[in-house]
C-alpha cells in the first residue's frame, strides 16, 4: 500500500515565510531554510514552497532559497510561484527542486502542462488548483493568487490537467485556507475519485483529525498543512504519530511509532 505523505506547505514573500487567511493578511512566520530544516528533522515526507509574489526580482530570491534548502535538506522539494516558461522550470530544478508547481500559466496555456511533462517528466510537474465559491455560490477555479476567476470547475479542470500529463495535483480551497476549519472533503473526494494521479489536500487543517479525514473521507494521497504548524503546538512528528496510531500507512523510519493493527 502506498504510504500517505505529510507535506508542510510554506508560502514565501520577499524571502520570508508568511501565512494568512484566504490568501490575505499575511504574517511573517520565519526564515524558509530554518523552517525547512525543522520540518525535515521532524520527519516530513516532502516540502512545498509557494512564492506568492511573481516578478523577476523575487524569482532570483526564490532560486537562492531553493539552493540553500536543497544544500541543507534531503527531503523532496516542490517549488511554485510565477512559473511561466520551460526555462523557469529548468532553473528551479537545477537549483535543487525535485518538482515544480504551476498554476496560473497552466490555466492560461494548458498546453504548457504537456510541454513541461514531455521535457522534464510528469513526475516533476504538479498542477496547483486554487478554488473558492464565486458570486453565485458555485465553486470556481481562481488564478493569480485567488484574484482572477477562470470559469473553470475544480473537478473538470482537475480531469483536464490529468489528460494533459500532470503527475500530481495540489488542491486548495481558498475559502478554508488558513482558517483551520478542516479540508473541503466533498470537493477533495470528488477530485480524488476522478483521477489516477495523486491529489494533495491543502487548505484548512485545524487538527490532527482533519488530516485523517482528508485521507479516509477525502481519499487524498497526501496531506498538506501550514497554520497548525505555525500557530499551535502541533508538529509533523505528532501528525505522523497520530496517523500511524490510527492505523494509516505512513513512513515511520526511526521515530519508534507504534502502529496499531
Amino acid at each position: 500500500m502506498v504510504k500517505t505523505r505529510i507535506i508542510p506547505c510554506l508560502l514565501l514573500k520577499n524571502g520570508r515565510c508568511v501565512k494568512g487567511v484566504n490568501f490575505t493578511n499575511h504574517r511573517d512566520v520565519g526564515h524558509p531554510v530554518t523552517n525547512a530544516k525543522i520540518y525535515e528533522a521532524q520527519g516530513a515526507d516532502e516540502l512545498i514552497f509557494l512564492d506568492i509574489i511573481a516578478n523577476s526580482k523575487e524569482s532570483l530570491v526564490l532560486l537562492d532559497i531553493v539552493r540553500q534548502t536543497a544544500d541543507q535538506c534531503f527531503m523532496p522539494l516542490t517549488v511554485g510561484g510565477g512559473i511561466k516558461t520551460l526555462n523557469d522550470i529548468f532553473q528551479l530544478l537545477r537549483a535543487g527542486a525535485d518538482k515544480v508547481s504551476i498554476n496560473t500559466a497552466a490555466v492560461q496555456n494548458p498546453e504548457f502542462i504537456t510541454q513541461a511533462t514531455k521535457k522534464f517528466g510528469s513526475q516533476c510537474i504538479v498542477v496547483s488548483i486554487d478554488y473558492k465559491k464565486n458570486q453565485n455560490g458555485n465553486l470556481e477555479v481562481f488564478i493569480q493568487s485567488g484574484n482572477r476567476a477562470t470559469g473553470l470547475k475544480p473537478v473538470d479542470w482537475a480531469k483536464k490537467v490529468q489528460t494533459l500529463g500532470a503527475g500530481e495535483i495540489l488542491l486548495t480551497n481558498i475559502d478554508r485556507e488558513g482558517t483551520r476549519t478542516g479540508y473541503d472533503l466533498e470537493t477533495l473526494r470528488a477530485v480524488s475519485e476522478q483521477l489516477n494521479i495523486p491529489v494533495i489536500a491543502n487548505g484548512g487543517v485545524g487538527s490532527m483529525a482533519d488530516l485523517k479525514r482528508g485521507i479516509l473521507d477525502g481519499h487524498a494521497q497526501a496531506v498538506s498543512l501550514a497554520s497548525i504548524l505555525h500557530f499551535t503546538n502541533q508538529s509533523v512528528i505528532k501528525a505522523r504519530d497520530y496517523l500511524a496510531t490510527s492505523g494509516l500507512e505512513v513512513r515511520v523510519d526511526d521515530l519508534n511509532i507504534q502502529v496499531s493493527k
